[in-house]
């Protein structure tokens, strides 16, 4: 027998939350609670421990992105994945959310079928944005000048095929078209990435994006 995915939904608005809750339910899946403060995500997220928080960004007490950062650090919360789900496209909440460690972003004119799949993937481990999200990410990544900062340290316990896995994910390449470029199975891939995510001390593919562009490590493009 599968078991059920554990949803928290955090949201400031009851009607969003029943109707989250309900389209949830339906599906299969296991509503374990419901916060309309970010601070309360936090608290349920430690105490319920769920698979993926559904997070709502403009909340009282404690917006969604704080929250997201915190739950992402409290060692309570391990395994938590947090998908965030706002009705505001704009650049400097994705790039907020994915820094503080979110998982996925999407927005709340989503159609229900792509919403829970994004809940499944999210809970299988895997980065999801809304369409042109990520290209947008690696695009003001490549455009903007890196920091003068040196690389971090733990760059140098990269092995060659680790670097090699990075680069091409830094460039927007899914995990089957890194698996086409190298030669190497899905499966070889997702462990490198995963191994990467240990080494580097990151949660999410996003954030290795990141990485890999403020390290130097690819090459920005020239501002036009």
């Amino acid at each position: 027998m599968t078991v059920p995915i554990r949803v928290l939904v955090a949201d400031d608005q009851a009607l969003l939350r029943g109707s989250f809750r309900l389209l949830l339910e339906t599906a299969g899946m296991e509503v374990v609670g419901e916060a309309c403060t970010g601070a309360e995500a936090v608290d349920l997220s430690e105490r319920k421990r769920p698979d993926v928080v559904l997070m709502d960004v403009r909340m009282p007490d404690m917006d969604g992105i704080e929250a997201t950062r915190r739950i992402g650090l409290s060692p309570a919360a391990a395994g938590t994945r947090v998908l965030i789900l706002t009705m505001f496209d704009l650049d400097v909440y994705v790039f907020a959310a994915l820094r503080a460690g979110a998982t996925g972003f999407l927005l709340k004119e989503t159609a229900p079928a792509e919403l829970l799949r994004a809940v499944e993937v999210v809970a299988a481990g895997e980065a999801l944005l809304a369409p042109g999200v990520t290209r947008r990410l690696i695009d003001e990544f490549a455009r903007v000048p890196p920091p003068e900062t040196a690389p971090p340290a733990e760059m140098s316990t990269l092995t060659v095929r680790e670097l090699e896995v990075l680069v091409l994910v830094a460039r927007g390449l899914t995990n089957a078209e890194v698996s086409d470029r190298l030669n190497v199975s899905p499966t070889t891939v997702k462990t490198h990435i995963g191994h990467l995510l240990t080494k580097l001390g990151v949660r999410t593919r996003a954030q290795l994006v990141m990485l890999a562009y403020e390290s130097g490590l690819v090459e920005r493009r020239s501002r036009r």
